[in-house]
């Protein structure tokens, strides 16, 4: 079933980033950490649909996404997240049902590459919410660059949430790491106690999966969602 939101404000996360907020119809419900299939309501565009993730909570009465924006043709987006970044207060898109595999299956260690963080940001204020405090959870989050870092203020600001930081491509910043690897995941992963949740890139995903395995993490217990 497909439904039309309009856009209620757009504002700037980071140079490439934004966050849109939305009207949210009668009876489109969802999970926190899932996506919903997005087109821009425009001529020629409403087949181009792409996945963007709730960053807004199921009990709130309108719907909030925070989307990278891609420059046109580039990584396979085709533009549609770089107009998407050009919207206007008034603009509406199409959307189709909420989907994904990841959600909150308890407490543990978020592991995100560049936009995958999203899928997350709504899942640790869920459970900021409940109970309060995030002690018991670690983001682990890996940019490109510091300018990059999605949200950075507002996740070092969550009571309890230790946040893990690094950047690939920029060697002057105290946060860079060439990658996030075993080494790293030890230090912050406690096998027989956290959850893993993983989000990015599909060569990302197959990379922490097989890490996490490696330092004995049962399978059962990562949670991963491909988010390019």
């Amino acid at each position: 079933m497909s439904r039309k939101l309009t856009l209620q404000s757009i504002e700037p996360v980071t140079h490439d980033v934004n966050h849109l907020v939305f009207d949210r119809p009668e009876g489109l419900d969802f999970v926190p950490g899932q996506a919903i299939d997005m087109a821009l309501d425009k001529e020629g565009w409403r087949e181009e649909r792409r996945p963007f993730t709730f960053t807004s909570l199921p009990g709130q009465d309108r719907l909030e996404f925070v989307i990278k924006s891609y420059p046109e043709s580039a990584d396979g987006h085709d533009g549609v997240t770089e107009r998407t970044g050009r919207m206007q207060p008034g603009d509406a898109v199409l959307v189709e049902e909420p989907w994904g595999a990841i959600e909150d299956k308890g407490d543990g260690v978020f592991i995100a590459g560049g936009a995958g963080v999203t899928p997350f940001i709504a899942i640790l204020r869920k459970k900021l919410k409940e109970r309060g405090t995030l002690e018991g959870n670690t983001l682990v989050f890996s940019n490109k660059t510091e300018a990059d870092i999605i949200l950075r203020e507002a996740f070092e600001g969550m009571p309890g949430l230790k946040t893990v930081f690094l950047v690939t491509d920029e060697e002057a910043s105290p946060l860079h790491r060439e990658q996030i690897d075993g080494k790293l995941l030890a230090q912050v992963v406690t096998p027989a106690r956290d959850v893993c949740y993983v989000c990015g890139p599909d060569a990302m995903l197959d990379d922490m999966a097989k890490a996490l395995r490696d330092i004995g993490v049962a399978e059962d217990r990562i949670v991963t969602e491909e988010f390019d």
